[in-house]
């Protein structure tokens, strides 16, 4: 089978040539830039260049040439073998033969994610070293890889938000059809792939778009990245297009099971409809006989995108990445209250609460550490499943200074008891790489910058100021121990050792990782799979947390210490026990007394 996603964008073979389309609205003339020639382009009165060429194939490099002196990539291309500032490669997307021709997804509620840095992830660090690890996640009980941003980036190591070619696999992980092979097999073992993608802004360096469509960003909706992508004034049609065919280019040329859409509140839409809505509503329309599952990163915790049809389906987004969740859980286990944790340091078990029973810990409350700012909407009608879990992601790990794992700042009994909380509850679980066995290695932040310098101290100084505001950062001696992020040995640190997991303690934390998610799919997603009634919650003054979540095939309840002294609770006449988290957990008939620190998850039968 062969996978082709047609477009206005880019470089197309047709029957009759390639066709080349370029949007430069504010450039005066355009050249295509093929073979050592350069051949004129047609303009019409929205700003298109176009040309068909005989001459050109698979394989060749192209580019345009603004204004007579400027030549520069396609911004739709498919590969740039030469890095962000290089030619584009003209690619048959035919040319792969797909092996999964019957593959059509896995339901969502089955999901157990993995997120992945491509370059980091394995000692080769491109998509056939990853392709080889996919039967060891597989075993474990992983059913979804989601990989960091892959579009093309500036330089050999980036964690990928700084992309400025969003539809170029980045060269440094392997060709196009490498990435095709990593998802064919993927499919083979039954493994979703998932992409996430960034359509919120372009990273600082290969960006030529101001060059020639001025228009694409606008002044009106200022971002911590610079000006705005113009998705509501004039000529954000064309730029709506251009992500929305993106999306779909990974969905059908790819075969992708689901996108992660980065920061969704930092896409400012005043018009209807919504850039959220429209994208959503495309790819489901695209797609309607495949099991595709969108899920947003958004700070605003709006409900309103994640709702459910009377088949209990999505209606736009499938999910949303549940930082409150973490948030509570980082500021209950560590202590910390410095920046984001500010919102949650105050009643940390509080929040967890309110967040595993109901999705967002803030719900239309307002915001201490956004200076009183309301954040969120309701979500306690919402399935447990519009809920990405997590204990640790690329943001919550690589974004500490010296980018610890939570499994180097907190004991590993208490590490233990989250883990199997968080693995164990109604949410969609999303594992960071190596978290499953408490990787030693950390994740920190990186880039190659080597060929622009003054970017590159730029980008070293500007990590360096962002932690002033931390106390344990003010003093200069400090700030300048956190790594370098443009220094190669920054992300050589970052990589992964796989050989850990055949040692102590490692193998037994990888061990206990495997038995919960065995756990999970076998008493936990059947519930999910039934239809949602809702949940209830309570804390008791000494820190004890109880919440049931009631679904039509049974009830699943959470109940947990987290205080320093022994607390009483009542087990249900009907439940069973799933797992505890301590055999020192006293029970006594109907009664249990839980140790402090300790928790036990049991299963109740269907009303």
């Amino acid at each position: 089978m062969r996978r082709v996603h047609s477009m206005p964008f880019g470089a197309e073979i047709t029957p009759d040539g390639v066709r080349f389309a370029l949007w430069a609205p504010t450039a005066h003339e355009v050249g295509l830039v093929l073979n050592n020639a350069e051949l004129p382009m047609t303009s019409d009165d929205e700003g298109w260049y176009r040309l068909v060429s005989q001459d050109a194939r698979a394989g060749s490099r192209y580019g345009y040439k603004i204004d007579g002196n400027l030549v520069v990539p396609d911004p739709a291309s498919r590969f740039q073998p030469d890095d962000v500032h290089g030619l584009s490669l003209i690619v048959d997307p035919g040319s792969y033969s797909w092996s999964d021709t019957s593959w059509m997804g896995r339901p969502w509620e089955e999901a157990v994610l993995y997120e992945i840095h491509v370059g980091t992830a394995t000692p080769e660090g491109t998509y056939a070293g990853l392709m080889a690890k996919l039967e060891n996640l597989r075993d474990l009980g992983v059913t979804a890889i989601e990989l960091m941003p892959i579009g093309e980036f500036p330089g050999q190591r980036n964690w990928g938000y700084d992309g400025v070619l969003p539809y170029a696999p980045d060269a440094a992980y392997g060709s196009p059809n490498d990435l095709k092979r990593l998802v064919d097999r993927a499919h083979a073992l039954g493994l979703m792939v998932f992409l996430d993608v960034v359509y919120n802004h372009f990273g600082p360096s290969g960006n030529y778009l101001h060059a020639y469509a001025k228009t694409f960003f606008t002044e009106r909706h200022p971002t911590p990245w610079g000006a705005g992508i113009n998705v509501d004034g004039e000529g954000s049609r064309i730029v709506r297009d251009f992500f929305f065919h993106n999306a779909l280019y990974w969905l059908e040329e790819f075969h992708f099971d689901g996108l992660r859409f980065d920061a969704v509140h930092a896409i400012v839409d005043d018009g209807e409809p919504h850039f959220i809505e429209e994208l959503a509503n495309r790819i489901r329309e695209a797609l309607p006989g495949r099991q595709i599952h969108l899920v947003l990163e958004n700070e605003a915790n709006q409900a309103r995108w994640l709702g459910r049809d009377g088949e209990q389906q999505p209606r736009l987004h499938t999910a949303q990445w549940a930082d409150d969740i973490h948030n509570s859980w980082h500021a209950l286990l560590t202590g910390e209250n410095e920046g984001y944790y500010e919102d949650y340091a105050n009643r940390p078990l509080e929040h967890l609460g309110r967040a595993l029973a109901e999705g967002f810990a803030y719900q239309g409350d307002r915001s201490p550490h956004k200076s009183g700012v309301v954040r969120g909407e309701p979500s306690g009608h919402l399935h447990p499943t519009a809920f990405v879990s997590f204990l640790q992601n690329h943001d919550q790990v690589g974004n500490r200074a010296f980018g610890e794992r939570l499994s180097h700042l907190i004991p590993p009994e208490r590490l233990s008891l989250a883990q199997g909380i968080f693995l164990l509850s109604p949410q969609i679980p999303l594992i960071f790489m190596g978290e499953e066995w408490s990787a030693s290695t950390p994740f920190q932040f990186f880039v190659d910058f080597e060929n622009d310098p003054d970017l590159a101290k730029a980008v070293r100084d500007g990590r360096r100021g962002e932690f002033k505001r931390f106390k344990a950062f003010t003093d200069p001696e400090m700030s300048q121990r956190i790594p370098d992020p443009t220094d190669r040995t920054t992300f050589e640190r970052s990589r992964l050792d796989w050989s850990e997991t055949e040692l102590p303690p490692y193998r037994e934390t990888l061990s206990q990782t495997r038995r919960l998610l065995d756990l999970r799919q076998t008493d936990i997603v059947p519930l999910l799979k039934s239809e949602y009634h809702g949940s209830r919650i309570t804390i008791s003054s000494e820190k004890a947390l109880d919440v049931t979540w009631t679904f039509a095939s049974g009830t699943l309840r959470l109940l947990a210490n987290f205080s320093d002294g022994p607390v009483s609770g009542i087990m249900d006449e009907d439940a069973r026990v799933l797992w505890s988290s301590s055999t020192s957990i006293v029970s006594a008939g109907s009664g249990l007394q839980l140790l402090p620190w300790t928790a036990i998850i049991m299963k109740g039968m269907s009303a």
